[in-house]
């Protein structure tokens, strides 16, 4: 053999021993930190014995004698499977993350700070009732127990194996009340309302007279779209379902403001997304409930499936509590999905009764323009002295960062926080008036759901459920069916919330009292037999008059669900499959209205053959379809092109529904203002020629990238999903992100489809929000319920449950949802004993 290919031969087999060497000792350093599953341990603070049943998908099931024991044992098993999660997420959520990754993190760091999420948790916790505070310290007493059980990095985690490369002096702090408490913060954070849309529509003032950016915040289409409670008004100072309303006159109006300030946008932008992500305009659900008198079994039948942002673990964990007697020393029959860190159940069942979330969206949240003079800001024509206050950040591998916060009676200031974000116009600063930055009793309402055995006992859970406001659709096995919406809602002097308002004067400021909880809608058994949620408009406002909002989604999702409903009641009875049939739907409901117009425009060249895809297409977005490619190819392009030229960056269109109505309105006005190219100084546009241009663009992008057989495209092969890890996973170092990462996997739908698997037109066709769970409950037989999760029960890199319910959850398929203690035991793979 020649010399050359000796020396190559050499040095391909040094390579190939160190790369086996570094694989077993990642395969050691990784499985050392894999749980216990079987046998016996010994848990302090357990007053009885405890075990845990683990089904193949390693999803817990809890049995105990007493609560405070159901809710240790919860924490432990938590701990064991999610504790780097935990503790990222306390990070987050305390303002602290640059004490694990030193200054790269720092503006997330002055964000959360700013707004102060632990302080007010820190007020939070002893307005709690006792027995609350008792579950939240028998919560912390599992996880710490099992951080004591594992004090070296490798025992944790891979990801502490990875941070003890930068930052070897870090070690986890014991686990307390205020951590789980400080959560919901974030919760409330990305689940929040309309922040977005005000310094959207500020922004877009800056650059459009205001009858063209109200264009581009249409009204709700209350005439095509149905809202969710469509009976009832107030009366007597109470919601009554029965009511009717004196009819109002008057148009619907949307109200336009002044000009934005960036520096708040920056700053909400560094806020880093614990459930949102950054993509905020595919966040939403979906939750419906079917009386008995539609449905095979007679009971009613109920699902759920939240849209949030793409994570890896899943922000959900499924788990099951139970009592093995209910007593009044243990008072839990519940499964569903937790959230890690945070003890009990938030969706899910107890042994009656049902329930799921969907955002409500109410606007909770305004900003207040202010005019700050050194330590003073002007209200109400005097000078009046600003609060502030002194936060140290501590920051890994540097100095301790000093941060001033500055707020007025609004709130703080959040603007000036991250360099370069600074107030304009006559503004000096913007204060954040925020619900959820007012302590608020919302862990006491997990646990009250979690106990509810009624319709009544619901009601009462959810009247402490503050933030974030949520639609709360319930069933029962007793067949009842109904809908609340909670929540802290804030009442106005003067304004509807839709732009940022003058802080000076005084006359926009929230009344002290929020909208109170029994003038809330709600409705129980109503005569339709379904209840439909999916962030679209609660009520119609001629018959409800305190302002929740005015930027719902708009009801292309709920009024597909609706419509399938219908379709499926007329034809025979709704049964389970019925239901998980609906989730899957991938239907674009803006197809029927876009595809006629584009048939309609005098086309040549390559994308005529395109262009016939779209003949006969009935708007489905499966992962094989070639028309759903080029559909969704269009559209990106049309916006690009429609709005690209007269819009600063941050107003773009992302292309969710909103974005149908406008394009919807405009396509009826070809020669509206928005379809010509400003710059193209000599020509301008009209509508079928930016249809023409968005169609070849289209042609030339899905071409280039899957080739110019069109028949041969397919819209998983652009729409696809990387479960990138929350934390590690960009990173930045190529050969860590692997270790966390996981896909892409090929998914169906779109943004606005009830399989509401979202992407971004301002990025490209990945996925970047999704269906983060999927439950479909029977009050029938509760123990033929069926759920699933985006990845899995381990937050364990390379566990067999760290990503196995992915594929199933692609394919829309379902895991069995098991709650009866027997088929619990039966399909129990792993059993562990916890003893005092």
């Amino acid at each position: 053999m020649p010399w050359p290919l000796r020396w190559l031969l050499r040095i391909l087999t040094i390579l190939l021993v160190l790369a086996l060497v570094l694989s077993a000792v990642v395969a050691y350093t990784v499985r050392q930190s894999f749980p216990q599953l079987e046998g016996t341990l010994r848990l302090p603070g357990l007053t009885g014995n405890v075990e845990v049943y683990r089904d193949k998908s390693g999803i817990p099931h809890i049995y105990a004698d007493t609560s405070e024991d159901l809710f240790l044992a919860q924490g432990f098993v938590h701990a064991q499977d999610r504790f780097w999660e935990m503790d990222f997420r306390r990070h987050v959520t305390s303002g602290r993350l640059s004490e694990l990754f030193g200054a790269a993190t720092l503006d997330n760091d002055k964000a959360i700070r700013t707004m102060g999420w632990r302080k007010v948790a820190e007020q939070e916790l002893p307005d709690l009732t006792d027995r609350t505070r008792r579950y939240l310290d028998s919560y912390a007493k599992g996880v710490n127990s099992w951080l004591a059980a594992n004090p070296n990095a490798s025992d944790r985690s891979l990801e502490y194996s990875v941070l003890k490369v930068q930052n070897g002096g870090y070690t986890p702090e014991p686990w307390t009340a205020l951590d789980s408490v400080a959560w919901l913060k974030a919760m409330a954070w990305d689940l929040r309302s309309n922040l977005e849309d005000e310094i959207d529509r500020a922004l877009a003032l800056t650059k459009l007279p205001p009858d063209r950016v109200a264009q581009l915040y249409p009204g709700y289409p209350y005439d095509k779209h149905a809202v969710i409670v469509t009976q009832g008004t107030i009366t007597k100072e109470r919601f009554d379902q029965q009511a009717e309303p004196r009819r109002r006159t008057g148009a619907r109006t949307a109200r336009t403001g002044a000009a934005a300030l960036a520096g708040a946008a920056a700053t909400f932008d560094a806020v880093p997304g614990t459930m949102a992500g950054v993509d905020r305009d595919g966040i939403g659900s979906n939750s419906w409930v079917v009386s008995g008198e539609h449905t095979a079994s007679g009971k009613p039948l109920l699902a759920n499936d939240p849209h949030l942002s793409a994570q890896m673990p899943s922000v959900w964990y499924q788990v099951g509590l139970h009592c093995r007697k209910k007593t009044e020393a243990c008072t839990y029959d519940v499964t569903g999905f937790s959230f890690s860190g945070v003890p009990g159940v938030v969706i899910g069942h107890t042994d009656k009764i049902a329930w799921g979330f969907t955002n409500l969206g109410p606007d909770v949240a305004d900003l207040f323009l202010e005019k700050v003079t050194g330590d003073t800001y002007l209200y109400q024509g005097r000078q009046v002295e600003l609060e502030t206050r002194q936060e140290q950040i501590k920051v890994a591998g540097g100095r301790t960062v000093t941060l001033t916060v500055r707020a007025t009676r609004h709130g703080p200031l959040v603007d000036g926080v991250m360099s370069g974000a600074e107030p304009s116009g006559e503004a000096d600063a913007v204060a954040l008036s925020w619900t959820a930055l007012t302590p608020g009793r919302t862990v006491d309402a997990i646990f009250a759901l979690n106990e509810a055995g009624d319709w009544h006992e619901f009601r009462a859970a959810a009247a402490l459920f503050d933030v974030p406001a949520q639609n709360l659709v319930y069933a029962d096995t007793a067949g009842t069916i109904g809908y609340q919406a909670p929540g802290r809602i804030p009442v106005r002097a003067k304004g509807d919330g839709t732009v940022p308002v003058p802080g000076w004067t005084g006359e926009y400021d929230w009344k002290t009292a929020p909208i109170p909880y029994d003038q809330l809608p709600s409705v129980q058994n109503p005569a339709d037999g379904y209840i439909v949620t999916a962030n679209n408009s609660v009520i119609d406002p001629q018959r409800y008059r305190p302002l929740l909002t005015k930027d719902w989604a708009y009801g292309y999702r709920s009024q597909r669900i609706v419509d399938r409903l219908n379709q499926e009641i007329a034809t025979g009875k709704v049964d389970a499959a019925t239901m998980s049939r609906v989730q899957q739907d991938t239907g674009n409901r803006f197809a029927p209205r876009l595809v006629p117009a584009l048939m309609e425009v005098d086309l040549a060249g390559p994308s005529v053959e395109a262009r016939k895809l779209l003949d006969d297409w009935d708007g489905s977005q499966g992962v094989d379809s070639a028309p759903a490619a080029y559909f969704n190819a269009v559209w990106r392009h049309l916006l690009e092109l429609t709005f690209h030229d007269e819009l600063p960056e941050d107003a773009r269109p992302s292309g969710g529904d909103r974005w149908y109505e406008v394009v919807g309105r405009l396509l009826d006005s070809p020669d509206d203002p928005f379809w010509d190219d400003t710059a193209t100084k000599e020509l301008v546009e009209r509508r079928d020629d930016i249809l023409r241009q968005a169609m070849a663009s289209a042609y030339q992008e899905v071409s280039g990238l899957l080739g110019g057989d069109v028949t041969a495209w397919r819209w998983g092969e652009l729409h696809r999903l990387t479960l990138t890890h929350g934390s590690l996973g960009t990173s930045g170092i190529t050969p860590i992100e692997p270790l966390f990462n996981r896909g892409p996997i090929e998914a169906p739908g779109g943004k606005d489809a009830v399989n509401a698997i979202g992407w971004n037109v301002q990025k490209d066709y990945s996925v970047t929000t999704v269906p983060s769970m999927r439950m479909i409950v029977d009050l029938g037989d509760l123990d033929k319920s069926q759920w699933i999760n985006l990845t899995g029960a381990s937050g364990h890199a390379f566990h067999d449950n760290y990503w196995d319910q992915a594929p199933l959850w692609a394919k829309g398929e379902l895991l069995p949802m098991r709650s009866d203690a027997d088929s619990v035991r039966k399909a129990a793979v792993h059993t562990l004993r916890l003893t005092p």
